[in-house]
């Protein structure tokens, strides 16, 4: 009978039970959560000591919505995602949803280039936020279906910034309607009822939304200050990067994907999470071709917004490697 340690070492290296176990409920749970027919569409994967089963000393939790950033604020999760990075922003400052800042810290922004866009019928005849609300029109607005998803959180911030809200939409004969799938399909599925789009990902629907009768509202400069003190950065859709765009729509940005922690979480824990994503860069999928780009993840750009601070024990291992 052959030994089970050499039928498991494969090129040289034993993989030991608990790294099999983890990497096993891992990859199928993220496979399950990428099925379309599978409605469960996060993952949490927990660390325990096999001694006490009632502690759970890590935990990561895959929720890019505020749940993970409550969890990790509460202490109830080690890490976590965001996406935009202009709501850990908020955490940290104690704005937008937040009354006081919050003990968070980054450990690295995935890159994300992004922006939001409001788009609506041209038949509306309003071209303008201000026109928007001295009109009053009768918005069907199509919004995003997940219900705890952030832009809902990012539309109510606008809208109150502008001078309106989501009940006055419906105040005025309108109405939000949840609709699912590409921001392409939510575009040319204004005809079907809806009138107004409100999404991110604007750069992969600006030519589609022209298209198809809409009107593209700019955000006035009033407007990018106020919420620039919530906590967004604001954006530029360039009409040179587009074929139907005649003119250079300002708006907000929805970039980055920051993964953070709270700001008294452990050095020596903060150094292994680094250690483990730079061990498996390779492994971890973003927005782009390769291995994670760590030397642009830890470092402020446009599709990398970092206004929160790198937890020091980061901060310090990413130097180590060169990339801070």
């Amino acid at each position: 009978m052959s030994d089970p340690k050499t039928q498991a070492e494969g090129h040289g290296r034993w993989t030991r039970p608990p790294v099999m176990r983890s990497r096993f409920a891992i990859e199928i749970a993220a496979e399950l959560v990428a099925m379309e027919d599978q409605p469960l569409k996060r993952a949490r994967v927990q660390i325990r000591d096999q001694d006490h089963d009632t502690e759970w000393p890590i935990n990561l939790l895959g929720a890019s919505t505020m749940e993970g950033l409550l969890a990790v604020c509460k202490g109830e999760a080690t890490v976590s995602l965001i996406n935009p990075a202009a709501i850990l922003t908020m955490a940290y400052r104690g704005t937008g949803p937040f009354t006081e800042p919050q003990p968070v810290r980054l450990i690295t922004t995935f890159p994300s280039p992004d922006a939001c866009m409001m788009a609506v019928k041209k038949d509306l005849g309003v071209r303008s936020f201000e026109e928007l609300v001295a009109k009053k029109p009768a918005l069907k607005l199509a919004v995003r279906e997940q219900p705890d998803h952030c832009l809902h959180m990012v539309l109510d911030h606008l809208a109150a910034c502008a001078g309106f809200s989501t009940a006055d939409i419906k105040a005025w004969g309108g109405e939000l309607r949840a609709e699912a799938g590409p921001r392409v399909k939510k575009a040319k599925n204004v005809a079907d009822g809806a009138n107004a789009v409100f999404e991110e990902a604007a750069y992969s629907w600006v030519d589609e939304a022209i298209e198809t009768g809409l009107e593209i509202l700019p955000m006035p400069e009033e407007l990018l200050r106020k919420l620039e003190a919530i906590g967004y950065r604001r954006s530029i859709l360039r009409a040179a990067d587009y074929g139907k765009l005649d003119r250079d729509i300002a708006t907000i940005d929805f970039s980055g994907w920051a993964a953070y922690c709270r700001a008294d979480l452990p050095d020596r824990l903060v150094s292994q999470i680094c250690a483990a994503i730079e061990a498996r860069k390779h492994l971890i999928p973003w927005q782009g071709d390769g291995p994670l780009p760590l030397g642009r993840m830890c470092r402020d750009s446009p599709e990398t917004p970092m206004d929160v601070p790198l937890h020091p024990a980061a901060e310090a291992y990413w130097k180590s490697l060169g990339y801070v």
